[in-house]
This record gives structure tokens, sequence and C-alpha cells, in this order.
């Protein structure tokens, strides 16, 4: 699902609200949580997880192409966690399915195609 999608879709399910109103509420949620996580704040969504940002430490990688090093500067990663409860929504069996739910092995997972470039100044709480 794309935002636009989920504006439609709230949209459909609040008639009383118009759609650009959706559009303006989505954007403000969203926009605070990045914010949120700008300032290194961590934003908490009883049920549903939880994001934070993860700093990761300055390395030497390597050019794939080349072989060569290449320094690769610390950075900030946003990072999600899954609430219990959405984590048992997603694990349950589907009716008529005979294979049993996959076990949750992990519930941590890095957002990376979501991630922004924070400065390092900005993640710590400078």
């Amino acid at each position: 699902m794309i935002k636009s999608e989920l504006v439609q879709r709230l949209a459909q399910a609040n008639p009383h609200l118009y759609q650009r109103d959706v559009e303006r509420i989505v954007g403000t949620v969203f926009e605070e949580i990045s914010a949120a996580l700008a300032r290194g704040d961590r934003v908490e969504l009883r049920g549903f997880g939880a994001f934070s940002v993860k700093t990761r430490p300055a390395r030497t990688g390597r050019n794939p192409r080349t072989g060569e090093p290449v320094e690769v500067e610390a950075k900030a990663v946003p990072f999600f966690k899954t609430g219990k409860e959405l984590r048992e929504r997603l694990n349950k069996r589907p009716l008529g399915d005979a294979a049993p739910a996959p076990e949750d092995t992990s519930a941590d997972v890095e957002v990376e195609h979501f991630r922004r470039d924070i400065p390092s100044g900005v993640a710590a709480g400078e």
C-alpha cells in the first residue's frame, strides 16, 4: 500500500471528512514522526510498533567492482520494531491453511528503503 492508497481508504471509511483533510492528517502524522526521528526521539505507537534511530559507526568497506577499500562514514538509520499485537496479528494462520505459521525469529527490521540521511549530530541529539 502506498500513501495515496492509505489516504483513499481512510477517506472512504470516513465519508464525513473531505479527502484533502485526510491527506493533510496523514501528511502531518508522517511529518511529526519524521521530525521526532530527526531530533533523535523514539516514536512508539502501542500495539503497532516503535520507530527509533540507530547510529552506524564509520567503517572500512570494499568497492564491489574493484575490491579496493573505501571509507564509509558513520550514519544514522531509522529502525522499526514491531509491537506485540501487530506481530501476533501477522502470525495468525489463515483459515484452511495446513502449514503452521512461520516462527518469529526477530521482530527487529531496519527500514533501509525509508532511510533519509540524517546528520550524525542530529541523531545523537546534539
